[in-house]
């Protein structure tokens, strides 16, 4: 989910009650990856177990009384996908990261990105860019796509982006990125908020 922020520090404050007070109660939830761009934007993405879990998640008294005060703290209605089509890459979305990128574009074709995220793919990336902790690949409903990618800091980060890519490697990402339609829209998570089951 993603929306303006209208109240920065309102939201912040729900997240973390919502941390506090309803996640123990949220059978299947598998964590939380949330924070404000720099330009106000917010980004709120829960991970669940299965759709069900999710679903049941969004029937609680208590989850819709605290979407209705929280989504007053927003600037409008928020965009928001529900994705069952989600590959994670290396450690996948990790509470020890100080920094998370998230990338949207859309999809050309959906089965031919299938190869370029296997294991071994992101064992790959990992040796190349050891700034990377892990991500998640999740392909919304419409066929737009996120690509969220949790680093150790965002120092470590533009170091790595500044270093050469080795050739072979850079040749596939040049191949990835031909399956996608649009150019890609960055939202940088400087202080994530990250939680995740005790």
């Amino acid at each position: 989910m993603q929306g303006r922020a209208r109240d920065p520090a309102g939201l912040r404050d729900a997240v973390v009650r919502w941390n506090r007070e309803l996640a123990p109660g949220s059978r299947g939830w598998l964590g939380t990856t949330a924070g404000l761009t720099d330009d106000g934007e917010f980004i709120w993405l829960e991970r669940f177990k299965s759709p069900r879990a999710a679903h049941r998640n969004e029937k609680r008294r208590a989850q819709r009384e605290w979407w209705e005060s929280t989504s007053a703290l927003l600037d409008g209605a928020p965009t928001v996908h529900d994705c069952t089509d989600i590959e994670p890459f290396g450690a996948g979305g990790s509470d020890s990261a100080e920094f998370v990128q998230l990338i949207q574009t859309r999809v050309r074709d959906r089965e031919a990105l299938r190869p370029f995220w296997t294991v071994e793919e992101g064992r790959a990336m990992a040796e190349a860019r050891p700034d990377t902790i892990g991500g998640l690949f999740i392909v919304h409903p419409d066929g737009g796509c996120t690509i969220a990618v949790y680093f150790t800091t965002e120092e470590d980060a533009r170091e790595g982006e500044r270093r050469p890519m080795p050739p072979d490697l850079k040749a596939w990402r040049d191949n990835e990125m031909s399956h996608y339609i649009d150019e890609p829209t960055f939202y940088d998570l400087r202080n994530p908020w990250l939680f995740s089951p005790h």
